[in-house]
């Protein structure tokens, strides 16, 4: 049983953005497609956690990039957990061209009971055999993000449509942070030369639904709210 998922892949022009370089919201894709399928070969994938009447819920994710590669470049997506709390767990991603380090990331994860709504104890959900890791990416705890943004204007707003949906019924984790991207036109996110992205999931959305995005400078960085109805659903922050 590996406690890692190391995959070779190549750079393609449909997860590459205006510039050449592998997308922001592409490498977000990457890394829920490495834990998807790391998660199946351990026997805790999507449907086998739905025949136990559980969902993995993605809580927060942060990436860190270092430098994006280039379509047509070759590189290799790695990810593995980290030892379980009692509720919540974190994985671990790592984005490298031979051994140089290209990206790193962590998402925390909860596991839902579908039936009652409440939270599983994430402990009890990866193999007792499993031996895991004892190095991260980082160390320090995920940002503490503030919902304040009163006086804020909206400035872009997205109507989720049918190809945000994913098997949950609701809006692909990702295609929040496509969303957040479509918001800015290639030359003001050329300036914002984005480094660190961070994604606090909050509430889920459906199909039909507008969201509207409010932004804000704090400490250097770019906080968004995005929320439906006045009811927050993301908080993010571009570094």
């Amino acid at each position: 049983m590996e406690n890692t998922l190391k995959r070779n892949m190549l750079v393609y022009p449909g997860i590459c953005d205006y510039s050449g370089d592998l997308g922001v919201p592409d490498t977000f894709g990457i890394c829920m497609d490495l834990a998807a399928e790391h998660a199946n070969s351990l026997g805790i994938g999507m449907w086998d956690l739905a025949a136990r009447h559980l969902f993995w819920l993605t809580v927060k994710t942060r990436i860190r990039f270092l430098r994006r590669p280039r379509m047509a470049d070759t590189i290799t997506g790695e990810t593995w957990p980290e030892p379980a709390d009692r509720i919540r767990c974190n994985r671990d991603y790592r984005i490298l061209a031979g051994e140089e380090v290209l990206a790193v990331g962590k998402t925390e994860w909860a596991v839902i009971n579908t039936e009652t709504g409440k939270l599983q104890p994430a402990s009890d959900i990866y193999p007792r055999e499993l031996e895991m890791r004892s190095d991260v990416v980082w160390d320090e705890p995920f940002s503490r993000l503030r919902d304040n943004f009163d006086g804020e204007p909206i400035f872009a707003r997205h109507v989720v449509s049918s190809t945000d949906i994913d098997v949950g019924g609701h809006m692909n984790n990702v295609a929040y942070v496509r969303a957040l991207a479509g918001a800015f036109s290639t030359r003001e996110w050329e300036e914002l030369n984005v480094q660190d992205l961070e994604i606090h999931f909050k509430a889920p959305c459906y199909e039909g639904q507008t969201i509207e995005m409010q932004r804000r400078e704090r400490d250097g960085s770019l906080d968004i709210r995005m929320s439906v109805e006045g009811k927050t659903v993301i908080l993010a922050r571009i570094g």
